[in-house]
């Protein structure tokens, strides 16, 4: 049995849900919560998922870092949920609905650097994958379907998790190293957003075949800084989904390597 010792402790970004006059119970209240979905995707890995608390505010306590969190913790990732604020990338908003969130952004590209520079390997789900492409100099589409209308419906609000489409992977990659046993692989689609201008030091590794839009990315460097927009932690094998276990193990893996170096 493996003992809670010996197991990787896995960084994941927290979502913000921010203050609302329109419900009394959470009128004054900012909460910082991870997705229930996610956490059970990290431990089925045998890792132990911890939520990475935002430490600016009005209580936060001025000797406790991002840093600190990087140099404990053996990997991070970077989950979904609110657009990225179009400032992040050097737009205006093309709607005020857009507007996403600047907190979470610079929280976000604070943790990613904190990782890298710690030599502590990220892997970005979704909004995740927009996240590190703007950290490291990338741009957004705002909204696919303004913005590309002739691309594919890559956010159903209604079917949500159940929207699906295939993928293409690009061959020589890492990913297609991890996937090579995939065949006419499935996966769903969440999001209005997406790569517009991919931030140098990155190659795609996967496309959606229908519309070319970029479902996942990796960092050519030293650093293990990689991404996917699907969200993995919806798959299941009952759906035909893509079987994303390699994924979430070659992460681990990294994450192990380096907390061995480190040893």
């Amino acid at each position: 049995m493996t003992s809670a010792r010996t197991r990787l402790k896995i960084g994941i970004s927290a979502c913000f849900l921010y203050p609302d006059p329109n419900r009394a119970v959470f009128a004054k209240k900012t909460l910082q919560y991870i997705e229930q979905s996610m956490a059970h995707w990290v431990m089925s890995g045998g890792a132990l998922p911890v939520m990475i608390p935002s430490p600016a505010g009005q209580a936060a306590p001025p000797e406790v870092h991002l840093d600190d969190y990087a140099r404990w913790l053996d990997g991070l990732v970077l989950h979904g949920g609110a657009d990225v604020w179009p400032g992040s990338y050097g737009e205006a908003p093309l709607q005020e609905r857009w507007g996403g969130d600047r907190i979470r952004d610079v929280y976000e590209q604070a943790l990613v650097r904190a990782f890298v520079a710690a030599g502590k390997p990220v892997f970005g789900v979704c909004r995740g994958l927009q996240l590190i492409n703007v950290a490291f100099g990338g741009t957004l589409l705002q909204d696919i379907g303004t913005q590309r209308p002739d691309a594919l419906v890559h956010r159903d609000a209604d079917s949500y998790d159940l929207n699906f489409h295939g993928l293409d992977i690009v061959p020589n990659t890492r990913l297609s190293e991890l996937l090579a046993a995939a065949v006419s692989p499935k996966i769903n689609s969440i999001h209005h957003q997406g790569i517009k201008d991919l931030a140098a030091g990155f190659v795609v590794e996967a496309r959606c075949p229908d519309d070319g839009m970029i479902e996942a990315i990796r960092h050519t460097g030293p650093a293990y800084v990689a991404a996917v927009q699907w969200h993995p932690e919806f798959h299941r094998s009952d759906l035909g989904t893509l079987d994303d276990t390699p994924l979430l193990q070659d992460f681990l893996n990294a994450a192990q390597a380096a907390k061995s170096n480190k040893e």
